[in-house]
């Protein structure tokens, strides 16, 4: 049950998130730099859910372990990133990224600085300069924008 229940929760969550992702408003054609807002997100949903399909598909049948405190605390980081993320966006994703990597063992303090400031800012750089688009502004993207 729970190996058709799992993809099946993810293809309507992804559904849904697609269906809200069609509201979003298309930029005129003489302004748009890049793709639309829409069409990234819809491209990702599309890709989870044909994977969601093949796991249901390939994926054996298996005994699950119990969740372990790991799990929860991540889940738990969520809220913190969703509560960081009103300062400032990329300033949740480096709180985040560096308090998942101490959670899943990581130790070593260069390595949590790394993962950080590396992640939220190659993130930033990719969608900034090769997306071209650009994110609301708040403590950090304030001093990238001017």
């Amino acid at each position: 049950m729970t190996r058709f229940a799992v993809p099946c929760g993810t293809i309507v969550f992804c559904m849904i998130a697609y269906w809200l992702s069609t509201q979003f408003d298309r930029v005129p054609p003489i302004l748009l730099r890049g793709m639309q807002p829409s069409d990234f997100p819809q491209m990702v949903l599309l890709l989870i859910m044909a994977l969601s399909v093949l796991v249901m598909i390939f994926d054996a049948p298996k005994e699950n372990k119990p969740v372990g405190p790991n799990v929860w605390v991540s889940l738990g980081l969520f809220v913190v990133f969703a509560l960081v993320a009103q300062i400032d966006l990329f300033l949740g994703l480096g709180v985040f990224a560096g308090c998942l990597a101490w959670t899943w063992g990581e130790r070593r303090p260069w390595g949590i600085g790394l993962v950080s400031v590396l992640s939220p800012l190659l993130i930033f750089l990719l969608f900034d300069l090769v997306f071209r688009i650009r994110f609301p502004r708040g403590l950090l993207t304030n001093l990238w924008y001017g």
